[in-house]
């Protein structure tokens, strides 16, 4: 039986709609598409559109998910309809796909087509419970859970001491208050509320308010402020 898959060729990305994979119609585009570029063999590096700008690489992202869902070249092939060698060159970015198949490849991962776009993801910001920035505020021991290092929203942690209080005071943007341990009074304008371990309140940091600790026992809450954009 002759082979229908689409065979190895490099595509632009100019070839072919956008569309999924489980479209019949859409896997005869991208065919299409496949045969019309197959007398280039251009790849990404060589390939320039008239723009000026060249075509992404999406070899390493496809080949990741590729990875990530157990799946063989030749698996692979058999879910997209696509040839293992047209594959493998779209891997090793020896050959620029078109959206169409794209489509189909993403369609055969399950994953969004963008996903095969992303370039060098940075490094989660990670601030260790140890090297937390530390200051004492009116209420006690401020610990900076975020590392002071964000513009829109503030994360910290106060541990205060029985009779504990921080006066009126107000500030832009909401904030998200989550007791930890020990119970707070907390009170703006005429609203007065009591918390204990795991209850939760939000208010408009804007309005003036208050908190204190009572009960004889240490206290610790959990504060979000997000702040207002310029």
């Amino acid at each position: 039986m002759r082979d229908r898959r689409i065979v190895p060729v490099a595509v632009t990305a100019d070839d072919g709609p956008a569309v999924g994979g489980g479209d019949t119609a859409a896997r005869g585009n991208a065919a299409s598409g496949a045969r019309r570029g197959e007398a280039s063999g251009d790849s990404p590096a060589d390939t320039v559109h008239a723009t000026g700008r060249r075509p992404p690489a999406v070899g390493r992202q496809i080949r990741r998910w590729r990875a990530d869902r157990g799946l063989t070249l030749s698996r692979l092939a058999a879910a997209s309809n696509l040839n293992v060698g047209y594959l493998s060159q779209i891997e090793n970015d020896k050959a620029s796909p078109s959206l169409a198949v794209l489509g189909l490849i993403a369609d055969a991962l399950d994953v969004p087509p963008a996903w095969f776009l992303m370039g060098d993801v940075p490094a989660p910001v990670v601030v260790r419970a140890a090297e937390r920035p530390v200051t004492d505020g009116t209420l006690g021991r401020i610990e900076h859970v975020d590392g002071r290092g964000t513009r829109d929203v503030t994360i910290i942690e106060g541990t205060a001491q029985p009779g504990g209080r921080v006066g009126m005071h107000s500030h832009p943007g909401d904030e998200h208050h989550l007791v930890l341990s020990g119970r707070f009074r907390m009170t703006q304008g005429e609203h007065t509320v009591e918390l204990g371990p795991g209850d939760y309140l939000r208010w408009d940091g804007a309005v003036p308010h208050e908190a204190e600790v009572i009960g004889d026992e240490e206290a610790r809450l959990l504060i979000v402020r997000i702040l207002p954009r310029d």
